[in-house]
Parts: C-alpha cells; structure tokens; sequence
C-alpha cells in the first residue's frame, strides 16, 4: 500500500524492466488517486485501466489485436483489484489513523513498505498470465520500440540524478520530497525541511548504483522476452519465465544491489519517521483525515459492481 509521504530515494520508481513495468503500472489500480487530491481517488481509480493501458502503449506500440487484449485483461485485473485489494488497503488507513497522532519509530514506518511490497507481489500473480501471453505476441519492431524507451528513461535518470552539482541534485530531491510530504500533512514549517535535506544529503542512495540495476532489469526483460516473442516457447513455458522474470526483479540476484536496497529502505524508513515527529500536532490532525477521506473513497470503491 503506498502511503503518501515523500519518496526520500529519488530513485526506487524511476524506471525498470518493461515486464516489470506491466506490474508497476498495473498498480496504478491499487494506487492511482492516492496521491492526488481525495475529492479525485473515486474518478482516478475508475479510469486507472486507460491510465495503465496508455503508460503501457508507451512502452511497446501495441498493434490493434494487442490492443483490445491488454484493455479487456486490466479491466479484469482492476475488477479482482477491487473486491480483493481495497477492503485491506480501507484497513491499513484505518491502522494509520490510530498511529499518526503519535510518534512514529524506523521499523513502523518500514512496516508500510512492506505492506507495498506484499501488494505488488499479489498484483504481479495476478498479471502473470496476461504478461505471459503478451510477451508471445511481441513484434521485432516492439521490442525495438521498448529499447528505445528504455534507453530515453536512462537518459532522464542521468540527467534528473547524475548530472549537475551535488548541490542541485540534493535541493531536487528536497523539492520533490516535500511536495509529497505536503499532500499528507500539508504546508511543511523550516524545521521539516530541514530534516530532509539533512537526511537526504546523508542518504545511502547511490545514483550509480540504482540506475546499474535499472538497466540490468531492462537487459533481463529484452533477453526474457526475446525467445517468447519468437514463439519458441509454450505457454507452460511463459508463464515460468515470465515467474522468473518477476522474482529477479523483485529479488536482485546481484548481492551488493540487495545489500543496498535493505540499507536504502532503512534509511528512508528513519527519515520518514523523523519527518513525522517533526510535525506539529495541527500537521499530524490534517494527516489523520487526509487518510480517513481516502479510506472512506476505497471503501466506496470497493462496494461499487462495474
């Protein structure tokens, strides 16, 4: 469950694989509207199929037959989403409420990751077929087509993480940070921006060594879907390697990019939790409705029958 507060890394929801991408995408049905003002939650999370499919055709160009596939396929994801995702996400903002009035500790704030992390993992099962049988249909031209995405993402990477003085890259990430924090507990005083840019000028987060990763997982997906696209594979076939596919994106088979994510989600974990206990008492009351009028949105969402 993604909880609005600020993104401390600048780098963790930069870009991945283009398979890995069908699931953060399709995410959008579990998150889209989180983010945004909570009168827009019910609009945004009715139309999160066209959202995803449009992030999606971004990425591949889909042909027409593809087209309806994917559309029909995020229509029944979003339909499962629903009755089986949105009563436990209504849950977990209920747990929130009961927590913010109060100080907040590392390993708290790391429960809510894991509880993303645990959301994505469902989502990912539930996608695997259509991203199996997608893969299958893939043209050359489209996996071009996805190279060249890539290739754009990794261009951004290096200019909005790597480029420039220290300095600029820090007061982005500050900007970005507190503009996030903002839509939870509104307006942040000095002090607050403060322990963030403290914090994230001290950060673990390793520009170099993310955007390695980044593009070991696009290596991974073009390999990957490069023998289904040929139909050298049955379905049984696929869908195991599309599983694997999934598991090494969520799972790093590189030891020293595992050892620093942990580090990175600890690190951001005690930030966050230091940018809550900053706040004032008027900021922790704004923060404990903005969560109840989203768990309120999700519980609608959940009783609607589209």
């Amino acid at each position: 469950m993604k909880f609005p507060v600020p993104c401390v890394c600048g780098a963790r929801t930069a870009q991945s694989g283009g398979l890995l991408r069908i699931i953060r995408l399709t995410a959008l049905l579990a998150l889209a509207g989180l983010l945004s003002a909570c009168s827009a939650v019910k609009i945004a999370y009715n139309q999160a199929p066209e959202l995803a499919f449009l992030q999606l055709d971004g990425y591949f160009d889909f042909s027409g037959a593809q087209t309806s596939r994917v559309k029909e396929e995020l229509v029944k994801i979003q339909r499962w989403h629903r009755s089986n995702q949105l009563p436990a996400y209504s849950d977990f903002l209920k747990k929130w409420q009961g927590l913010l009035p109060g100080d907040l500790d590392e390993a708290q704030v790391c429960s809510a990751t894991d509880d993303l992390r645990s959301s994505l993992l469902a989502i990912s099962s539930r996608a695997e077929p259509l991203v199996a049988e997608l893969a299958g249909t893939l043209a050359p031209e489209q996996l071009k087509f996805l190279q060249r995405k890539f290739s754009k993402l990794n261009r951004t990477y290096q200019s909005d993480f790597l480029e420039g003085t220290l300095a600029s890259r820090i007061d982005k990430r500050v900007k970005k940070a507190a503009s996030r924090a903002e839509m939870l507990y509104g307006a942040l005083e000095e002090k607050q921006l403060a322990v963030l840019r403290r914090q994230i000028a001290q950060s673990v987060f390793d520009a170099s060594l993310s955007l390695a990763e980044h593009q070991r997982r696009q290596q991974d997906a073009l390999q990957t879907q490069a023998p289904l696209a040929a139909g050298a594979a049955t379905a049984t076939q696929a869908k195991s390697a599309i599983r694997g596919y999934f598991e090494r994106s969520f799972n790093s088979p590189n030891p020293v990019y595992r050892s620093y994510q942990e580090k990175l989600t600890r690190d951001n974990c005690k930030t966050l939790a230091l940018l809550h206990n900053s706040t004032s008492l008027a900021q922790r009351a704004k923060a404990v409705q903005t969560l109840a009028d989203y768990a309120r949105d999700l519980r609608i969402l959940a009783a609607q029958d589209f």
